[in-house]
């Protein structure tokens, strides 16, 4: 099925050769795929990447089992009928299905992974069982399970349930970071063909499965033994109203997706207890827990509360590592650069090409920069995650004073470090609630909205910083006066 979708989705995709944004009839491509209506997914996809914005669909009529008519509840038609080509007219009438664009490259925001992380729940979890197996230091499976969470006590429920949900924790951008395939490999990729028969197959296929986890030991590198936990659920996604209520009796799709949690196994250190029962002590001995996710992924992306098969959502515990082998082994695309990678990269960029220009209020213009966007996005209540670029830290540059030679250079650095155009998350470049100055000898913090508060001048040849004092002046917890 997976191949059969492909060379469909090749297909459609080669259209775009055509000239699609001007073809009023599409010929016929024999979708024997159709008999499985989740491969309508992939078509939308792809109608979408093809840029038919305002083709209006009148011809997809496929076959498929009561089954998946039935999981998908009414939006499909009729069965019954043959399949018979896509036939498009130059009105503004779109498919409510067919016509939904591609979403490649988007990210997930912050509503949305919130909109997941409640699903980890009992009482609206969709999962009914958790694959995994326990993986030595050495990367030896020592032992797989297929468990029924039905069959898990109430408390060891909400504990699996908590594991995973830890997995779409953490800041996006930094914590959690969006994975983009390209066009060939949702196309014809051995890594995207894998996790989509794992979601398929609700993680039924045993030889993916296997697959799946031989990956993911052979990139993974722990001290300590580790747990995969994976799992799969099926979400009902109820419809939002033009208000934003949502209407629980009314779906708008079924979001299909697996989870991947991977877990380390940390020993717990022996304590001495008490017993009231038998009021006596006792010691406990050191037992084996299963620790917070260090790494993970959500596949496919839940963009636009929808489906996107395009991207996916890798989780991170640690912000300077985000374990790039594990993220060519299960996605094949470049990492993403850690947070703590962009804001030292970014920092380096400012002072190595600005020079002897690099001063205290330049920089200072940056981060007010920077953290003005931040300010404005959070009041406006933008869903999408922030991103900016080389254009609005050389706005700053430029209402500072800084030479036009120095602008090109940091723009040609800026291109030569983090690619061409481009867009960062200005979280990961300045903390809008940290403001230091450091010198080899000193170190001063100061409240970001007081940064006027700080000055430097150069006095009789000597450098100086200096800070204006109001009063409340302390040395080692005494307070001090300043005599003039």
């Amino acid at each position: 099925l997976e191949e059969t979708g492909q060379s469909a989705v090749a297909a459609a995709d080669g259209t775009d050769h055509l000239g699609g944004d001007y073809l009023s009839v599409l010929d016929l491509i024999e979708l024997k795929l159709f008999t499985v209506a989740e491969v309508l997914e992939h078509l939308a996809v792809f109608i979408g990447y093809c840029k038919f914005h305002s083709l209006h669909l009148t011809g997809i009529v496929p076959h498929f089992s009561e089954k998946a008519r039935g999981r998908r509840g009414d939006k499909f038609p009729a069965p019954g009928r043959p399949f018979c080509g896509i036939i498009g007219s130059a009105t503004n009438q779109r498919s409510r299905f067919a016509c939904r664009e591609a979403r490649k490259g988007n990210s997930m925001n912050e509503k949305e992974v919130a909109e997941l992380r409640r699903r980890f729940r009992q009482d609206r979890s969709g999962i009914s069982h958790v694959r995994g197996c326990y993986v030595n230091q050495n990367g030896e499976i020592i032992s797989q399970f297929d468990q029924s969470l039905g069959l898990m006590t109430q408390e060891e429920n909400d504990k699996i349930l908590g594991l995973l949900k830890k997995t779409l924790s953490g800041t996006l951008g930094k914590n959690l970071l969006d994975i983009t395939f390209e066009t060939q490999q949702v196309v014809s990729g051995a890594e995207h063909k894998l996790l989509m028969t794992l979601r398929n197959s609700q993680l039924q296929d045993e030889e993916a499965v296997q697959e799946f986890f031989q990956k993911v030991i052979g990139a993974v590198q722990m001290e300590t033994n580790y747990l995969v936990l994976l799992v799969h659920d099926a979400y009902d996604v109820p419809y939002k109203a033009k208000d934003g209520e949502e209407l629980e009796d009314s779906s708008s799709e079924v979001y299909s997706y697996i989870l991947c949690s991977i877990c380390p196994i940390k020993e717990t250190k022996p304590a001495l207890s008490y017993s009231v029962q038998e009021n006596q002590f006792h010691n406990l001995s050191p037992d084996w827990v299963v620790a917070q996710p260090e790494m993970g992924f959500l596949f496919p992306a839940f963009d636009d509360r929808s489906t996107n098969l395009y991207n996916a959502l890798y989780y991170s515990k640690d912000v300077q590592d985000v374990h790039e082998t594990l993220i060519d082994a299960l996605f094949h695309t470049p990492a993403p650069m850690p947070a703590e990678t962009q804001k030292a990269t970014f920092a380096s960029v400012l002072s190595d090409t600005l020079g002897e220009e690099c001063s205290y209020q330049v920089v200072q213009a940056v981060h007010d920069q920077l953290c003005g966007l931040m300010e404005d996005h959070k009041e406006s209540h933008e869903p999408q995650p922030l991103v900016v670029g080389k254009r609005e830290v050389r706005q700053a540059l430029a209402a500072n004073g800084v030479s036009q030679e120095h602008m090109d250079a940091f723009e040609g650095k800026y291109d030569e470090s983090f690619g061409a155009d481009a867009q960062l998350s200005p979280r990961n470049l300045v903390d809008p609630k940290r403001m230091e100055l450091k010198t080899a000898d000193v170190t001063i913090k100061v409240n970001p909205d007081r940064s006027d508060l700080v000055q430097t001048r150069v006095l009789n040849g000597v450098k100086y910083i200096l800070v204006r004092v109001e009063e409340g002046v302390e040395l080692n917890g005494v307070p001090v006066q300043i005599q003039e």
